[in-house]
């Protein structure tokens, strides 16, 4: 089995941690649109003549949130174009 040369290395390390980066950042953008989501459906149940209200107020802060992972997609993209 032949060893890996250093820029072997280096892209092996780039594209790991690409992965990683896009696994932790689709993970908290995952998790915080699913507790906005839910919360959301809370306040409809409780206040159901405010729902156009809470559903605008939830798909902005989905939208924000999503950005997360965009974000780490784009360093994703840069650590495994670099």
């Amino acid at each position: 089995m032949d060893a890996m040369n250093g820029a072997e290395l280096v892209k092996a390390m780039a594209l790991l941690s690409a992965g990683l980066c896009m696994g932790i950042g689709a993970l908290g953008a995952g998790l915080g649109e699913g507790f906005a989501a839910g919360k959301a459906v809370e306040a409809v149940s409780k206040r159901p003549d405010q729902a156009t209200l809470i559903t605008r107020t939830m798909l902005i802060g989905q939208a924000v949130t999503e950005t997360t992972s965009i974000y780490a997609f784009v360093i994703a993209l840069m650590l495994v174009f670099k």
